[in-house]
């Protein structure tokens, strides 16, 4: 360590630690600059108690969005470190079509105070073969082995597949998003997750569509409960 040392002093000399966010140095790695982090709407209680829609007020506890009154979701949460923003949005797409890998580690470190604490598993939503040959990983599956290596929580990057591909979703409404997901997932081997409370990971949480069909998935291979925890939540209110 040591010998190591001088040689990492000089590296980050000359390739400082720079803002996940815009770029300029910053003091250390997965660090963001004072205008990118006060830029980010970090999430957390008061929220919804079944799916954690974030409230602009306590409404005391057991409260439920009325999104939650009307259908009570499958999954046990959404449990998502920052609200979808231009910071936000520029993490996910730097990973995602950047190549920017590190950066799953950015998100994992603010996903992991969100944690149940019962969660027994780590499960990446998964990418179907030739979508992940053609952009060369999942970046779920990495922001999972990150959240994994923080935690100590036990990751599986298999047990959970897509059995068919399906269309791009960007730019569908909610059901047609949810047609197009509809039986596309399945489990390899039920007991891996039977039993076990999932915490089912991913980038940004959009309509719900795909996490709910993991969900449906997970559930009927016997798991105990799926919470979704991801990097961004697209909220559609501005009083959410």
């Amino acid at each position: 360590m040591r010998i190591r040392d001088p040689f990492r002093h000089i590296l980050g000399f000359a390739l400082p630690p720079r803002c996940p966010g815009c770029g300029v140095p910053v003091a250390e790695d997965h660090r963001f600059c004072a205008i990118c982090w006060t830029g980010l709407r970090f999430l957390g209680p008061p929220w919804c108690a079944r799916c954690n829609r974030p409230f602009a007020f306590d409404r005391g506890e057991g409260a439920c969005c009325a999104a939650c009154l009307a259908a009570p979701p499958r999954h046990a949460g959404v449990r998502a470190a920052v609200a979808y923003g231009p910071i936000a949005r520029t993490l996910a797409l730097r990973l995602k079509y950047g190549g920017r890998i590190a950066f799953a580690e950015t998100m994992a470190r603010q996903m992991r105070r969100l944690l149940p604490p019962d969660t027994d598993l780590l499960v990446p939503v998964p990418l179907h073969r030739w979508r992940i040959w053609s952009r060369g990983f999942n970046q779920a599956a990495l922001i999972a082995d990150a959240v994994a290596l923080l935690s100590g929580v036990r990751h599986d990057r298999n047990v959970l597949i897509r059995t068919r591909r399906t269309i791009l979703l960007r730019g569908l409404g909610g059901r047609q998003r949810a047609k197009a997901v509809a039986g596309a997932f399945g489990v390899v081997a039920p007991d891996r997750v039977r039993g076990r409370a999932i915490a089912l990971v991913d980038d940004v949480y959009t309509s719900g569509a795909t996490a709910d069909a993991c969900t449906r998935a997970l559930l009927k291979a016997g798991a105990r409960s799926v919470t979704i925890l991801c990097w961004a939540r697209v909220l559609s209110s501005p009083d959410d």
